[in-house]
């Protein structure tokens, strides 16, 4: 009898274990089945967007979004927008109220986003708090311009021109709480940087490639979650914001290719500045010389020292490591634009010193 008793509770103390494995992988089984008709229907339909941006880089990334969408009216809600209501000009808010898009204003609530199944993010220049990120099913990716983990930060354009890189990108990443720029990489397109560019055209080239590169990861977006990379925190470089600082000119510090890559990178945004005779100097066009040799009579003159070419019609200015650069245009404080030649003739000829005549820094 006894037996019999230790059989029946060993029968069902074993059964109850195996009713809990099969559970176990019945449950398995449902959530692995769960999350293939997700990616399947990640691959068979378009994801609802909700859009977040506020500026010129932005708004070819949200014009792509829009145009890559077949609108009809079972798919008239798929994009949404976020911007900012501060700026009168902003052409993102411009954009969506003309097109018709639903428009929210910034700071959303996590009941704004989830009705979406992902956030994207293009310069929009705020940090997005953890609450948003986790509103929305797919959480949120950034286009960045600049090719990852070089170059973090508010403005990677102009640090990649003034540091001399030989080529930039763009990157499509996932936005992590608390910090810019940290996230998996999904996708990267690399553009060469020319030796003369400006800020503004390089500027233009990497908000198409952005948009481009953008409407390829969301019609690939399954595929391109699987193959994402960490990124590599020794290899980052930083771009912070831009200060008034950046544009004050130490003559004894910076080469002319120095001085000119920053020409370059300020170049739409921001003016370099050095001073004269007590007068803040904004430096409007400055070119490198084609011969590279100092002239004789700077040779021995401290940097920051000019002369007037009177057979070029231009300024050169003597700069760190032996180099010197040309400035063709100018405006002194309170003044408009000139011409070296109408510097010449309105300031340097009143001067009249037999003196070679400096440029300080601010």
């Amino acid at each position: 009898m006894l037996c019999i008793n230790n059989f029946k509770l060993n029968f069902f103390k074993y059964r109850r274990k195996i009713n809990e494995s099969v559970n176990l992988i019945l449950s398995q089984n449902r959530w692995k089945c769960q999350q293939s008709q997700s990616a399947q229907l990640l691959k068979n339909s378009k994801l609802k967007v909700l859009f977040f941006g506020t500026d010129t880089f932005s708004l070819p990334s949200l014009q792509a979004l829009h145009n890559n969408y077949s609108y009809s009216r079972t798919e008239s809600n798929l994009l949404g927008v976020v911007t900012s209501f501060k700026n009168p000009a902003n052409c993102v808010r411009t954009y969506a109220e003309q097109k018709q898009l639903t428009l929210y204003r910034w700071p959303v609530l996590p009941e704004d986003c989830q009705g979406y199944d992902l956030g994207v993010v293009v310069s929009f220049g705020h940090l997005i708090p953890e609450r948003i990120i986790k509103s929305f099913s797919n959480g949120m990716i950034n286009v960045h311009a600049s090719l990852l983990p070089r170059w973090r930060g508010a403005a990677p354009i102009i640090y990649a021109i003034m540091q001399g890189d030989a080529h930039t990108g763009v990157s499509i990443m996932k936005i992590e709480p608390k910090h810019f720029d940290v996230g998996d990489v999904l996708a990267q397109r690399e553009i060469p940087i020319r030796a003369d560019i400006l800020m503004p055209e390089l500027h233009a080239k990497l908000a198409q490639e952005g948009a481009n590169l953008l409407v390829n990861t969301l019609n690939n977006f399954s595929s391109c979650l699987e193959s994402a990379t960490k990124q590599n925190n020794e290899l980052a470089t930083f771009a912070p914001k831009i200060t008034s600082t950046i544009t004050n000119v130490n003559w004894s510090q910076l080469s002319a290719e120095q001085l000119h890559r920053r020409f370059r990178a300020l170049f739409g945004f921001k003016h370099l500045n050095t001073r004269f005779q007590n007068k803040n100097i904004q430096v409007i066009d400055v070119k490198l010389p084609a011969v590279k040799e100092l002239p004789a009579s700077l040779a021995n003159a401290e940097c920051g020292s000019f002369l007037y070419d009177r057979n070029k019609r231009l300024l050169l200015v003597r700069c760190a490591d032996n180099t010197h650069l040309e400035i063709h245009q100018l405006r002194v404080e309170g003044r408009k634009i000139m011409t070296a030649t109408e510097f010449n003739n309105g300031f340097l000829k009143q001067i009249n010193s037999t003196k070679i005549l400096s440029f300080t820094s601010k």
